[in-house]
């Protein structure tokens, strides 16, 4: 009997986090990204404790990217009883690696803090520790863009550049079964055209079945010259309240990509030359990671980092926060400055306390530059809260709350639609997954109008048979 193809959706399905596709053939199985789920604390702690499937069953790891939605539930996998390799590329395994370690850091710092403030409420665990991280970077082996490796005998793999983050990848999955072959792509997170730093998504070769995210499906993102010139009023704005300007930041990638705006628009006098705090040991991290790979950025950042020595990663305005007292002494920094911490939607790191300090204050902006997800802190700030919790402590919202999506490192409606239209032949099947109902279905409209496809929006849990 021929060995059968099959998917199973159990994260990332419906919702933006916890991507977690488990894929199938013959007697074979791996799990394509293993990431942390975030919402609400009691849904969130659920999901990532458990596994559809034993995970010493599993017989390989296929990773996209460094983001904790994709790889930060690794560890567990690993302390549950996953043993075997995890591929990556280079730069993926180079951010993963300090990445997973502050996660698990966090997230006993964070129940640590819990227990000391709300004694006799009852706490559970973190997910994984130190330890656990240590082995799961153990299992990486990687693979460079466009360096075909055999996953499987009969599944060849390989990597494109998503565009996304450093170190992102597209991935192709090629079947062989009988002289016959069927091809499934996995665009992880697909990046955009034209933004700073990184170079443009690739196009890889055309697949049967396409499992493509759909963060913005029903969106457009504002133009760039838009956003840069919202950002440039938003901050002047906020200097001319004497107020502090908070940006809670993805420390990988996308507080690189404000961090080298805000550098341009000082130089161009366009916003006033003021302090600017990175307050997250992981972005200083992931930026000495970034200086590493500059064969990764596009032509402009390469030159102007070769010529520069580090710029736009680490100019003269630029202070990188350490410790944790430093940390605690911004709380006392009374002009005005720019504030950049993880993590991007508020449910983690050191934005907490700055939240903490500077809601309620209504000189200061909290600035958004990426996508909220359901459930999270971060949205319901974007919603309009009038109250939040903090750290377990209500906090009246007084300060002025900003969204811009231009910064966003996922492609909108029309880069998608057009994206898959350059596949050459397009697929005849896609899954939209990594997006929230309301952007898939739009989404799911225009790629059948455009491109003839079957596209389905599976719910988590639910699995498909690809090749018979």
């Amino acid at each position: 009997m021929p060995a059968t193809l099959s998917i199973g959706f159990q994260g990332a399905a419906r919702t933006v986090t916890g991507s977690r596709h488990r894929m199938r053939f013959g007697d074979r199985t791996w799990l394509f990204d293993c990431g942390l789920y975030q919402g609400h604390r009691e849904e969130a702690d659920r999901i990532n404790r458990s596994f559809a499937f034993e995970p010493a069953e599993l017989d390989s790891v296929v990773l996209s990217h460094a983001h904790l939605d994709h790889s930060g539930n690794l560890p567990t996998l690993t302390s549950q009883g996953y043993t075997g390799k995890i591929h990556v590329t280079p730069a993926t395994a180079d951010l993963c690696e300090f990445m997973l370690a502050d996660s698990a850091f966090l997230q006993e710092r964070d129940v640590s803090h819990l227990r000391r403030h709300h004694p006799g409420k009852p706490t559970r665990p973190p997910l994984y520790n130190m330890a656990d991280v240590e082995q799961t970077v153990t299992r990486f082996e990687t693979h460079t863009y466009h360096q075909p490796w055999e996953l499987f005998d009969g599944v060849q793999v390989q990597y494109y550049d998503a565009g996304h983050i450093l170190g992102s990848a597209l991935t192709t999955f090629d079947f062989q079964r009988n002289g016959a072959r069927f091809r499934v792509g996995m665009s992880g997170d697909l990046g955009r055209a034209n933004m700073p730093i990184l170079k443009d998504p690739e196009v890889h070769p055309g697949v049967d079945v396409l499992v493509l995210e759909s963060t913005y499906g029903n969106r457009l993102h504002p133009e760039r010259a838009a956003c840069e010139q919202a950002l440039a009023e938003t901050v002047e704005l906020t200097v001319q309240r004497g107020g502090r300007v908070l940006v809670p930041s993805f420390a990988v990638g996308r507080t690189q990509e404000v961090v080298a705006t805000l550098h341009r628009l000082m130089g161009d006098r366009r916003i006033p030359d003021l302090p600017i705090f990175v307050d997250s040991p992981m972005a200083r991290q992931a930026t000495e990671v970034f200086t590493h790979h500059p064969e990764l950025f596009d032509g402009e950042t390469r030159s102007a980092f070769e010529r520069e020595h580090g710029v736009p990663f680490g100019f003269e305005r630029l202070r990188y926060i350490a410790t944790a007292d430093e940390s605690k002494t911004l709380n006392d920094h009374t002009s005005p400055c720019i504030i950049v911490a993880a993590s991007g939607m508020c449910e983690g790191g050191r934005i907490l306390h700055h939240l903490l300090h500077g809601l309620g204050n209504e000189l200061n902006t909290v600035l958004f530059v990426g996508f909220q997800a359901e459930g999270t802190l971060g949205r319901r700030l974007v919603d309009g809260a009038e109250t939040v919790n903090v750290f377990g402590e209500p906090v009246k919202v007084r300060a002025q709350i900003v969204s811009l999506q231009g910064f966003s490192a996922h492609a909108d409606q029309n880069e998608l639609i057009s994206w898959v239209a350059r596949l050459s032949p397009t697929p005849r099947r896609i899954f939209l997954v990594h997006g929230e109902l309301e952007a898939a279905e739009p989404l799911r409209d225009k790629l059948r109008e455009r491109v003839g496809a079957q596209v389905d929006i599976p719910e988590r849990g639910e699995e498909f048979e690809l090749w018979k």
